[in-house]
């Protein structure tokens, strides 16, 4: 399988390049005054070549993969996902290493460590690769997972979208800076290959849920390593589920066991202790189901429920603090248009199309090929705009209508013979009613098999 072509961020191209990373305007050198050290500054970071390459310790070897030898391309893929540990060659056999001598304590001793984070909290993470590379301690920082629980309590987050065209390869795309980066490929057997497969993304963690021979499996991809690992099960294991996550925590609900039995049971998932935690039971059981977190409260729409697998049109509030299920009827946004001949059944159609932007509900319409809003108050939906004019999809599969902090961003791509391209369309519904802003665009198969949103 082609792997898609790499998009860089950062390139080295000479010893003792200067990589300038902005902190909202701010100056770091030199130290400012003790009155203006609340102040925000502007991170300097001099990355030279000639150092010594990053390390990694015992503890790690079971996960990384060193990689002996890396393009330039390949490199600067790694520090833009955030591979801190992926291996960069020596290219000048120097054992020395001065940035490993600074105090480990204060980050950038001028400033002190509280100016350092409140500066690094504030950089893209795009660049704490580059960042990482400086001294063990910004590398200890960024890949023990804890600049990302600082940004989380000081709310900055960023939100990069990760998705997969080609199995087993996955993409991820900042629509900030509008660049592409290719993810290491997954190492999964055919049976996992070929099977039904969920998404979620939840802290700093994308997991990827399918089954093999004769269980579920999922595997999981971390930021702080840029690496796939295996072997996590749920207590409850299940696909054709509903979920949603709200930082480093997740609901996951309803679906279907490994008998084909549908579900009503829901769990949490913390992703900063690996832990799963049964909930109450939904109301009603139900599979092909979509979840959204809004106005702080898990929501599970639509889906295929009862013994006869009915179209369920209904969705379902679960409230974390009273850990209670109430039923809301009418919630699914189901298809408004009359029905078209040849049209295949409603339970051939992919799980219901929604997102949430600033606690409002919004939804892909993908037969009529419109966005549609939930008015709370009246419990309808209402039709506010047309979809991108390329965005198709097959029964509403193979399109992702994801919420990306403040906008709401489409990825598709035409389905005629020869256009083999995906686009990455956003709307930010606050300025208006849809104008679709094209963020970017590459060859690719035009049919997205998973999608999942990270902000962290």
């Amino acid at each position: 399988m082609r792997r898609p072509l790499v998009q860089a961020t950062h390139r080295d191209s000479a010893p003792n390049t200067r990589v300038t990373t902005d902190c909202r305007r701010c100056a770091v050198a030199p130290p400012p005054p003790e009155k203006n050290r609340t102040a925000e500054h502007k991170l300097i970071v001099e990355v030279q070549q000639s150092k010594r390459p990053l390390e990694t310790n015992g503890e790690e070897d079971d996960v990384v993969r060193k990689v002996p030898k890396l393009s330039a391309d390949q490199i600067d893929t790694a520090l833009s996902i955030g591979g801190i540990l992926m291996s960069v060659p020596d290219q000048s056999g120097s054992q020395q290493d001065d940035g490993d001598n600074s105090d480990s304590s204060s980050l950038i001793a001028a400033i002190g460590r509280d100016n350092s984070v409140s500066c690094l909290i504030r950089c893209s993470r795009a660049d704490y690769g580059a960042i990482a590379s400086l001294n063990r301690s910004f590398r200890s920082l960024i890949r023990s997972g804890e600049l990302y629980k600082l940004r989380r309590q000081n709310g900055v987050v960023e939100h990069w979208v990760y998705f997969s065209c080609q199995l087993p390869e996955w993409e991820a795309f900042d629509p900030s800076r509008r660049h592409w980066m290719h993810l290491p490929s997954m190492n999964p057997n055919d049976c996992f290959m070929f099977a039904d497969k969920e998404s979620l993304a939840v802290g700093t963690e994308l997991l990827v849920f399918g089954r093999a021979l004769d269980s579920h499996v999922m595997y999981r991809y971390s930021l702080l390593t840029n690496t796939w690992t295996t072997g996590m099960r749920m207590n409850e294991p299940r696909c054709l589920f509903g979920s949603a996550s709200l930082g480093e925590i997740a609901i996951l609900a309803g679906g279907s066991d490994s008998h084909g039995n549908i579900l009503s049971s829901a769990v949490l998932y913390n992703s900063e202790t690996g832990k799963w935690k049964p909930l109450p039971s939904m109301k009603k059981p139900r599979k092909m189901c979509s979840g959204v977190f809004m106005d702080g409260k898990f929501y599970v729409i639509g889906g295929i429920g009862g013994a006869d697998s009915k179209l369920l049109t209904c969705g379902e509030e679960y409230d974390l603090e009273t850990e209670t299920w109430t039923e809301i009827p009418n919630m699914s946004p189901v298809r408004t248009g009359a029905a078209r001949d040849n049209e295949p059944p409603a339970t051939s159609e992919a799980p219901p199309l929604i997102a949430v932007v600033n606690n409002e509900l919004y939804a892909a319409d993908y037969a009529e090929m419109e966005v549609r809003k939930y008015n709370k108050a009246n419990r309808v939906w209402i039709t506010v705009g047309r979809l991108p004019e390329r965005a198709d999809s097959m029964y509403g599969w193979g399109l992702a209508f994801r919420a990306c902090g403040d906008r709401l961003i489409v990825i598709g791509g035409p389905r005629n013979a020869g256009e083999g391209f995906i686009e990455v369309n956003s709307w930010v519904p606050s300025d208006g009613p849809p104008q679709w802003d094209l963020l970017g665009r590459k060859q690719s198969g035009s049919f997205v098999y998973n999608c999942a949103v990270m902000g962290c």
